[in-house]
């Protein structure tokens, strides 16, 4: 086991790493930019160091000030949570030449999983559904309209290197072609340096559902059972439930089993996501898989009792799993609000401040990961998450009441700061999501407008 982790993230993702290593007798060292010095992991950790100024990229990117930060401290691993660095092949080959283990998958698998039309073409070898689609990235105008008209419209085109909701645009009509597949292929550039891109067929409004797996390097991999992730704005997860309520034991178990294969089918070791779209017929087809940890792995821990973090840290030091697939029972149903520092009254725009008030909330089976606390100003230079609330309950409906009390429990004020509570709470009490007839257009449908009465 490692003697001491070194956490290249920040916010609420580091303090849980941390709290996760302290529990299993791990030291933990924080990184910390300018603007985090006083952050809730750097009072936590077991170290501190300083790692740049305020902007990502002289700070939690900056891989030469993160690798000297571990060299000086004496890591043998490094975390590196999500977003920033955790899907970065790069990264994990310079922590492996300098002696850390990067707790994730290796660099060569991370950079195939990561490629999503070589990622396609692995997953259909090993047997998961896919929709209609190319595999080989679409090098031409003319080959991109005879693909679309092969599959029929409307079809998506998306980036190669894409992540994040970006590099992708929707084409409804042959005319439009052109213009979208010039377009997509120019922010691709623009964003990931790689202007390659993929055609397949576009379901409107589809169900977002993803399987939770952890693969060790034993060859035993084990799923966690799903979560449904509709609830998002701009390809941006805002609510997130496990299980899935649209799919039955059999598809669960068939699609579970099919993740694994296909994760070890690649040598794929720590915890990921392979992610899915269901259609309302009630199939499922692959979209792509996340090499880390993911945001919302807190729903999972909720139905499984397990610590993914914990498994992640275990397998990556070479141990097996501590469970196997008999072992995990899925029990009642957990969700997952995120509570960011947004106003959705203006279309969700940022609201950061110094928080003045922060209580969380309490009661059973009630759960906040956060990094906030009275006093602590939320920056303008990343993501605009405060917290995680996640509860379980029995029933969904009973974790929705549960949700909505710890919702309104929940005091969250300071000088120009708003969040999405007020937001979460009408979506919980909106009929359609009650009843579970959510799908990826749920939030356009929810925000839009009434119309105006006939005078």
């Amino acid at each position: 086991m490692f003697n001491k982790v070194l956490i290249a993230n920040r916010g609420e993702i580091a303090l849980r790493v941390a709290r996760a290593c302290r529990e299993m007798g791990i030291e933990s060292v924080a990184l910390y930019s300018t603007a985090d010095a006083e952050s809730a992991v750097v009072r936590f950790a077991d170290e501190a160091v300083h790692v740049g100024p305020p902007h990502p990229g002289k700070s939690y990117l900056h891989i030469p000030n993160i690798i000297g930060a571990g060299l000086k401290t004496g890591a043998d691993a490094i975390h590196p949570g999500y977003g920033f660095l955790s899907e970065d092949p790069y990264f994990a080959e310079i922590c492996a030449n300098n002696g850390m283990t990067f707790i994730g998958p290796r660099p060569d698998v991370m950079e195939k999983v990561g490629d999503k039309a070589v990622a396609r073409d692995l997953m259909q070898k090993a047997g998961l559904p896919l929709l209609p689609g190319t595999i080989e990235p679409v090098g031409t105008v003319d080959e991109a309209h005879e693909i679309a008209n092969s599959i029929g419209y409307p079809v998506i085109i998306k980036a190669v290197a894409g992540g994040g909701g970006r590099g992708m645009n929707v084409v409804r009509k042959a005319e439009d072609l052109t213009r979208l597949y010039q377009t997509t292929r120019a922010t691709a550039q623009a964003v990931f340096k790689d202007s390659a891109v993929y055609i397949e067929r576009y379901l409107d409004a589809p169900r977002h559902t993803e399987i939770q797996l952890v693969c060790d390097s034993h060859g035993n991999g084990v799923y966690f059972f799903e979560r449904d992730c509709s609830v998002q704005r701009r390809h941006q997860k805002l609510i997130e439930e496990a299980p899935s309520i649209h799919l039955t034991d059999e598809q669960r178990a068939d699609i579970g089993e099919r993740a694994v294969r296909g994760a070890l089918s690649v040598g794929y070791t720590g915890a990921g996501t392979m992610e899915f779209l269901l259609d309302h017929d009630g199939n499922l087809s692959f979209m792509e898989m996340n090499a880390r940890i993911q945001v919302e792995h807190p729903v999972s821990e909720m139905i499984t009792s397990v610590d993914l973090i914990k498994e992640q840290i275990r397998v990556a030091a070479g141990e097996p799993l501590s469970v196997s697939q008999s072992d995990l029972v899925l029990r009642g149903h957990a969700m997952e609000c995120r509570v960011n520092a947004e106003d959705p009254d203006r279309d969700f725009a940022p609201a950061a401040g110094r928080l003045d008030i922060y209580v969380p909330p309490g009661g059973p089976w009630t759960r906040v990961d956060s990094h906030c606390y009275p006093g602590w100003m939320i920056a303008p230079f990343y993501d605009s998450l405060i917290a995680k609330l996640i509860v379980w309950a029995p029933t969904r409906l009973e974790a929705i009441e549960r949700m909505d009390r710890a919702l309104g429990e929940f005091q969250i004020e300071g000088r120009g700061v708003r969040t999405t509570i007020p937001f979460h709470r009408r979506v919980l009490a909106d009929e359609r999501f009650r009843s579970g007839d959510v799908s990826t257009d749920f939030v356009e449908q929810f925000l839009r407008p009434e119309p105006a009465g006939i005078g």
